[in-house]
């Protein structure tokens, strides 16, 4: 990988954009084409400011020849970025490894339209470490444990426990509760991509077929109360949201969810309201690096749990 020559600003690392072989004759020319979704005079200005760079930190400029087969550094911007009320907690912390609580409309690393506001940038400034590197990621709508690379040098020997599925994961959910559903069971099926940019699909098939199966949760019920249920998930597999594909496709879609079955248009920036109830509550694990048995749990409680049951689960 190239190495990036801009530093670190406000926690945030530059990005990078691979310029294709092809013939552009200015590089103003290929910036407006690959962002339509950009005013073009945003990206004049970026230019003229000189915050695009090439591999050598050198600016370009609004006369910039199109340098083809190269890479582009810069910083991404995102303007009137929502402040999100609810705090990270550190549950774990020493020279390798980090684990934090990350509250639900929290994104885990910057994307879209979410860059200070997320877990990885909260973090970095916490604890004054800005080589501190996601290890794996939550969806924002999810709450629950998130695993952090304290050094850089260990990231890839504990990001292939996640690759490896040598890792065991533990959710919970709060969902609508059907009589006629024996738990504990198995959901198996073929997730896809489905026409929907956002969310996925799936697919069962005859038990002669089951080579096809590509995901697979194993789903408890800790307590119900005759109309909701409080769920546990044990994902066997780490299909894009799984979770949520499996319940829903029980015809028990998980509650507050926007995607499933339904997709909801996207809400107010500012709306924190009606949080998905689906929490990352557990992981175990051996640590590549001591060799320890890791065991974390959630200090979180989904909202739904304290409104309709009066106990929690352990």
């Amino acid at each position: 990988m190239s190495k990036n020559p801009l530093p670190i600003r406000a926690g945030i690392s530059a990005s990078r954009l691979y310029l294709p072989k092809e013939p552009w004759e200015m590089l103003i020319d290929f910036l407006i084409a690959r962002f339509p979704h950009m005013s073009p005079d945003i990206i004049r200005t970026r230019l003229a400011r000189g915050d695009m760079v090439n591999q050598e930190g050198i600016p370009y400029t609004l006369n910039s020849p199109y340098p083809a087969d190269s890479w582009l550094w810069y910083y991404r911007e995102v303007k009137q970025e929502v402040p999100v009320p609810f705090d990270i907690k550190i549950i774990h912390q020493d020279e390798h490894l980090i684990v934090i609580d990350k509250p639900h409309f929290l994104a885990s690393i910057p994307g879209g339209r979410y860059l200070q506001e997320t877990a990885l940038i909260r973090l970095r400034k916490m604890l004054n470490n800005y080589a501190i590197s996601p290890i794996h990621r939550l969806d924002r709508d999810t709450a629950g444990l998130l695993l952090f690379c304290a050094n850089p040098d260990y990231r890839g020997a504990y990001q292939t426990l996640f690759q490896g599925r040598d890792i065991d994961k533990v959710y919970e959910c709060v969902a609508p509760f059907n009589p006629h559903i024996t738990f504990p069971l198995t959901r198996k099926s073929y997730i896809e991509k489905s026409d929907s940019y956002f969310t996925m699909q799936e697919k069962s098939f005859p038990s002669e077929q089951e080579c096809l199966v590509n995901s697979q949760t194993e789903i408890t019920l800790i307590q119900h109360n005759g109309q909701f249920a409080h769920y546990r998930l044990h994902p066997l597999t780490g299909k894009k949201h799984q979770l949520r594909v499996h319940m829903n496709g029980l015809g028990l879609p998980i509650c507050h969810d926007e995607f499933y079955p339904l997709l909801l248009p996207a809400r107010d920036a500012d709306n924190f309201e009606r949080p998905l109830q689906l929490l990352a509550k557990a992981i175990r694990f051996t640590d590549p690096i001591s060799g320890q048995q890791r065991y974390f749990e959630s200090q979180l409680t989904l909202e739904l749990v304290n409104q309709y049951f009066s106990k929690r689960a352990s």
